[in-house]
Parts: structure tokens; sequence; C-alpha cells
């Protein structure tokens, strides 16, 4: 066994975490380059190498020819059967070359070809390390400012942080450490080129996915995210399990959980909210934290129409219509808010099947009938059910029974 061999490679391959496959075939490519510079031509020849004992062998085939015109691949019969015995005309024989033998030009040709393979090997190897987290979340650290782009460390290798990528808000300084979303990884002459980002969606789904033990798990799932990094995310969850609350498994006991990855993202608000298969209540759920009175969604259209109370029609829209434009992002659907005023004015409230009357000066809508309500089932919202829904006999008939209570107390109080 070449023990002086097995023991260098195994710890050039740990160092520079290099398989040792590769390290072989760096050998065995340097020593063919060898033997092209010293023969001239390496046709004939082959390396061998034992795995197991790290031994190596250089053999060159040679014809066995009556004249010999190339000494590089002919070998005449006298010569032939001093190696081979029973070697014949025509035929050939496997001369074992000692790697000694190689002149000075020839060894350094060959060590070259093992430093650039090394050097191959661990661009690849770097490639393969950072591939594995493309799509996915790593820490590093802010070396400095590259123009408008910002480096970013991780390690083995730099990032760029490109001006698009980069939260508007936030103000990164050289040494901080930060959890940034590999985009892509591209194998280079000069190593892997690593795109990272800080606004990309995922990168708070990945945030989530490392503090939630219940998302790792697969109890719980994150089913949407609508993103304006620096200022607001909504994300939609869903349980697979119905002991396990998925809003509050992510919200964390006091917080703690969306309060660290709330710190990550420099003071980014966070919305969770409830995943529903019903778009109308996924809707509704989107425009949290205003409270909505009905919805309609057209599945086909991908539309919906909200109706809110009054007095919370501005919170719906959200400042610059941030909070309708995540909703919108987060369900797919073009959402048009509406206040309960501007419904009754337009008679969107009749075209929907809702009633209005008044009542001791309130407006109360009846529940109609109606595909994709928000409740379709009679369960109105409580805070607004006395204001904007009531499963009540209407106006007319609740004035009709109103009127005879009042004379049959008046009948009772003549009799007495």
């Amino acid at each position: 066994m070449n023990t002086e061999l097995k023991e260098a490679l195994e710890m050039l391959g740990k160092e520079r975490n290099i398989p040792q496959e590769a390290l072989l075939e760096a050998i065995e490519s340097s020593l063919l380059t060898a033997c092209k510079n010293h023969f001239g031509k390496a046709d004939n020849c082959r390396v061998m190498i034992d795995k197991k004992t790290y031994e190596y062998s250089i053999i060159q085939t040679k014809n066995v020819v009556e004249d010999v015109l190339d000494p590089v691949e002919e070998i005449s019969l006298p010569d032939a059967r001093m190696i081979d015995k029973n070697a014949e005309l025509g035929g050939t024989v496997d001369i074992r070359i000692d790697s000694q033998n190689f002149g000075r030009i020839a060894t350094q040709n060959a060590k070259g070809v093992i430093v650039q393979k090394i050097r191959e090997e661990e661009r690849n190897s770097l490639y393969r390390d950072f591939y594995e987290h493309e799509h996915g979340i790593m820490t590093g650290v802010v070396r400095r400012y590259l123009g408008k782009n910002i480096s970013i460390n991780l390690g083995k290798a730099d990032a760029i942080l490109s001006e698009n990528e980069q939260i508007k808000t936030e103000t990164l300084k050289p040494n901080q450490r930060i959890k940034v979303y590999v985009l892509d990884v591209k194998n280079n002459p000069r190593g892997p080129h690593i795109s990272v980002s800080r606004t990309h969606p995922d990168l708070v789904r990945c945030l989530f996915t490392e503090e939630v033990s219940e998302i790792r798990e697969g109890v719980v799932e994150i089913m949407a995210i609508a993103r304006e990094a620096g200022s607001r995310t909504k994300m939609a969850v869903l349980s697979h399990d119905e002991n396990v609350d998925p809003v509050g498994a992510c919200v964390g006991v006091n917080g703690t959980r969306v309060n660290s990855i709330v710190d990550e993202l420099s003071g980014e608000k966070i919305d969770i909210i409830n995943w529903d298969e019903n778009p109308a209540y996924l809707i509704e759920n989107a425009l949290s934290p205003s409270k909505v009175v009905a919805v309609v969604a057209d599945e086909d259209a991908k539309q919906a129409i909200v109706i809110v109370p009054d007095f919370q029609l501005s919170l719906a829209i959200g400042k610059e219509g941030q909070n309708a434009r995540l909703a919108a992002k987060l369900t797919g659907y073009k959402i048009d808010i509406k206040s309960e005023s501007q419904a009754e004015e337009t008679g969107l409230l009749e075209e929907l099947g809702m009633a209005a009357y008044d009542e001791d000066g309130s407006a109360v809508y009846e529940q109609g009938e109606y595909e994709g309500s928000a409740f379709e089932d009679g369960e109105p919202d409580e805070e607004y059910a006395d204001e904007a829904y009531t499963d009540e006999e209407p106006a007319e008939e609740a004035a009709e029974a109103s009127v005879n209570e009042e004379a049959a107390e008046e009948e009772s109080g003549a009799e007495e």
C-alpha cells in the first residue's frame, strides 16, 4: 500500500472538500500528461490506480514488429520476448513505465495538471455546496458596497445583493449579520456566482419555516404570501391538524416567533391569516384588520366585490391602497371595495339580493342568497349583525306585528 500517497490525498480532500475519486482522476491525468511530454504522445499509454491500496502503474502497449520504425509504439521481437517470452510478431506487449525516469519538464507539467485539477474541483465543490442552498436562505455578513450593490460574505464565497433586491428602507452596515434568500447560483471559471435577495417573498416563507416547528413538520402549511418588502407582508396559513391553530403557531407565545422575524426584516409588519378554499372567506380574511360586511366572488373572472362598514373603508383600503393591494396579490382576485353607503346609493345591495330598510334611523340589510357570499350559511359577523344583516322579517311585516300587539293590549285593558 502506498501509505504516503493515501494520507496525503485524504488530508488534501478534507482541507479542500474534494472527493477522493476526483483526486485520483487528477493523478491519472497528470501521469498521462507526463507520458505525452516524455514520449511525445501517450495514445498507447494507460494509468492503473488501485483505489484500495493507492498503488499506481503506467502501462505502455507496443506492437511487436520485425523492423521498428516508431520506438514509442513498436518493439522488436527479441526485445519483446525479453519482456514476454510468448510474444509473437503482430502481437502486443505491455511495458511498465517508471515515472521516476520522466524528465524535469514532464514532472513540472504533471504537477501543473494536478494543481489545475484541484482548483477545478474546489470550484465545483463550492458550486455544489451553494447550489444545494438555491431557493433557500443563508446567513451572511455584509462586507462592502460595490457601487449600489452590496457584497455579502457567505463563508467560502461572496454573494451579490443587487440594488433591486435590497429593502429600500433598510440601511445595511459592514460586518452586520443578515439572512438572505439565494436566488441563483452559477458556476463560473472564477468560482460560483451567487445572487441573493432581501425582498423576495420566499425569504419570509423560509424564515417562518426555520422559526416554526409546525411548518417544518408539515402540520402547518404556508399557502400564499404577498409582500411589499420593508413595509408589510400578508401570509395565509393552513393547518392539517384540527387541534393546531395555524395563526397561533406562527405568532408564538406572546408573539415571540413572529417578532423575531419582524426584527430580522427591520420592522416589516406581517399579517398572518387563515387560508380558506372558499374565495369569499379568503378575501374577507385577507382584508384583515378591517371588518367585512359581505363578499361576492366570481371564480371564473377572478373578481370580487367587497362591502365594508363606512367607518372601515379607509382601513380596508389601507395607506396608499396597500392593504387592498396585498389582499389582491394574496388571493389572486381583483378586489373592488365599497362602503355600505356607496353600495346602497349605487343599488348594489338590491342587485345582490339584499333588501334595505330603515328602523330607528339605522340602515339594516337582510341577508340575501347569492353565490360566493362570505355569509352563505346565514351567519353574519356578530359584531355587525345588528347593523348590517338580520334574519328577522321585513319592515312591513314587523310593523304590522307591532300594531297588532298594541291593539291586543288595548282590548285587554278595556275588558278589565
